[in-house]
């Protein structure tokens, strides 16, 4: 990261959404925690349902919100990890099986065993985003976490692999090095979300993230402490601004607006008596409209959104295993009566997820939004540290080759 004092604790996290783009730029702190240095939003145009539909346009929304966070941070920014979404993303579990070399089970075996998994045919337009190890066979003892320094002879490794399609993760890359920046890694928009609205209990009992943004439902499922499923779902938030626009009669604009401020996701929330007022177009003076009008619009919408996540969760089989139940993110998840709502469908404990662990502005990000952004701050904390693990890992076999071959030497065995 090239900053004013070249720092390599800074992290830099783009957003690129169907409504809008979100740059944060943070440094890790000795404590691990990250300290939000430099925000920028910019409404997203170009955009549709998670992939790019007009280049240009997304690079200029790219451009501005990176300057915006520049600019406030006071650095500049080379290197940025950014998410991917939509319809295309697909996610397939997959074994593999190794011989162990030695006695026991050293990382390059772990390496090895997870190559094997993910070698399997995938079409030539598809590519893989993630490879995550969910358990570990050897021999016969199963469910193992964290295989080193086990003995036994055959280990199997079960891995859950995340792939997308390669001409939308082309398109939305070419647009960020449009903006004379380099993508450090592609991240589904989900499993960001999930570094920074779960935690490990509830990663351990089971829960299912749910990321509800403009174009796309971003759905991740965790239990036992590992991804088990994924899925996208290609209609959102943006659905319930048309459904207002056109009932009634209302710019997108002016739809999108009065849904932030007055929806509600649940009809028997609202009194009868408040009014609102709503725009007309061509001119036309602006006409009072019940909220409890308002609420009639939006709740059937919400319950089809609802209904579609359900129906995903149970289709994956995990519905028994996902004891904390369900985390909303993103912005059509604050919507008022969304939880209460989301509770009824699917029959189980529902949160609003908000970053966890940020500081510096934090006020800005503490926010359902801004989950995916601060989620790939994260992943970028989690890539570096296994990054340094991997150099310090490469330089001691280096020294222990050498010693061995000192001890052979002294034993006199050329």
């Amino acid at each position: 990261m090239i900053a004013k004092n070249d720092n390599d604790n800074m992290i830099v996290s783009l957003d690129v959404g169907t409504s809008k783009v979100t740059a944060l730029i943070g440094e890790i702190l000795p404590d691990g925690d990250i300290n939000i240095i430099g925000v920028g939003v910019t409404p997203a145009r170009g955009m549709d349902k998670g992939g790019v539909n007009d280049l240009n346009l997304v690079v200029q929304s790219i451009q501005r919100a990176v300057n915006e966070a520049e600019l406030m941070a006071d650095c500049n920014v080379s290197t940025v990890y950014l998410n991917i979404s939509g319809r295309h993303v697909a996610c397939q579990n997959e074994d593999g099986m190794v011989p162990i070399n030695d006695a026991e089970v050293t990382q390059d075996d772990v390496d090895s065993v997870i190559h094997a998994a993910k070698s399997v045919p995938i079409a030539q337009e598809r590519r893989i985003l993630h490879v995550l190890p969910q358990e570990f066979v050897i021999d016969s003892q199963e469910s193992i976490k964290s295989p080193v320094g086990m003995s036994g002879v055959r280990m199997e490794a079960r891995v859950h692999m995340i792939t997308c399609a390669n001409d939308m993760a082309r398109n939305i890359v070419k647009a960020v090095e449009r903006c004379d920046l380099k993508v450090e890694t592609l991240v589904f928009s989900a499993l960001a979300s999930s570094h920074a609205a779960l935690t490990e209990d509830e990663r351990e009992l089971g829960v299912a993230l749910v990321d509800m943004g403009a174009g796309t439902i971003d759905i991740s499922i965790f239990s036992g402490g590992v991804l088990r499923h994924t899925a996208v779902i290609p209609v959102a938030g943006n659905q319930v601004t048309n459904d207002i626009a056109n009932i009634f009669r209302t710019p997108l604009s002016h739809a999108e607006e009065i849904k932030v401020q007055y929806a509600c996701a649940l009809r028997q929330m609202v009194s009868m008596e408040d009014n609102i007022d709503v725009p007309s177009v061509g001119g036309r003076p602006a006409r009072s409209m019940s909220r409890h009008t308002l609420a009639e619009v939006v709740e059937p919408r919400y319950q089809e959104l609802f209904e579609l996540i359900r129906d995903e969760i149970y289709g994956s089989g995990l519905e028994e295993q996902i004891a904390a139940g369900v985390v909303l993110t993103g912005g059509t998840a604050k919507m008022e009566g969304a939880v209460e709502f989301a509770e009824e469908v699917f029959q189980m404990p529902v949160r609003l997820g908000t970053p966890i662990g940020t500081r510096g502005l934090s006020d800005y990000v503490n926010d359902p939004e801004y989950a995916t952004s601060v989620g790939l701050l994260r992943f970028g904390q989690i890539m570096l540290n296994e990054q340094q693990e991997e150099r310090q890992r490469s330089q001691k076999p280096h020294w222990g080759q050498w010693f061995q071959r000192l001890q052979s030497w002294f034993r006199g065995e050329f």
